[in-house]
């Protein structure tokens, strides 16, 4: 990724710094699919929780190259699988998520004895972020 200013990097924060929804689009077969995600950003990258049998996770899987776009913001990203929420590996991240997600991430929509219950993480490879007239690319 180009690399962010800290301005930008300050709204990105402030905006979606928190359980936030954000638009996922993949592409199968050259047709475009999008759908909402509660997502999580740090450190030029989003992070979110779901199913590996998905379809998303099918596209992702044939396809890394994905697009987000959130309040008054749009990217590209790579997604990458970090595997089972429960792994050792993913122990920070994991944390991170169960705070930043508390209000809902245990009504039941999650099974995390599953080992298919996972994390992605998207790393941004560039994007468009507008604020009070100011526009940021990276």
């Amino acid at each position: 990724m180009k690399k962010i200013s800290p301005e930008a990097e300050k709204i990105m924060i402030e905006r979606f710094g928190k359980d936030t929804v954000i638009a996922l689009a993949t592409v199968e077969k050259e047709v475009p699919y999008v759908r909402y995600v509660n997502a999580y950003y740090e450190n030029g990258a989003f992070y979110f929780i779901t199913y590996a049998l998905s379809n998303k996770m099918k596209h992702i899987e044939n396809n890394p190259t994905i697009a987000i776009a959130g309040d008054w913001f749009t990217a590209h990203g790579k997604g990458i699988n970090l595997g089972y929420f429960g792994r050792e590996e993913n122990r920070l991240i994991a944390e991170k998520l169960k705070n930043v997600f508390a209000e809902w991430i245990d009504n039941g929509h999650n099974n995390f004895d599953d080992e298919n219950t996972i994390i992605v993480c998207v790393e941004l490879t560039d994007g468009l972020l507008y604020s009070h007239g100011t526009k940021y690319e990276f």
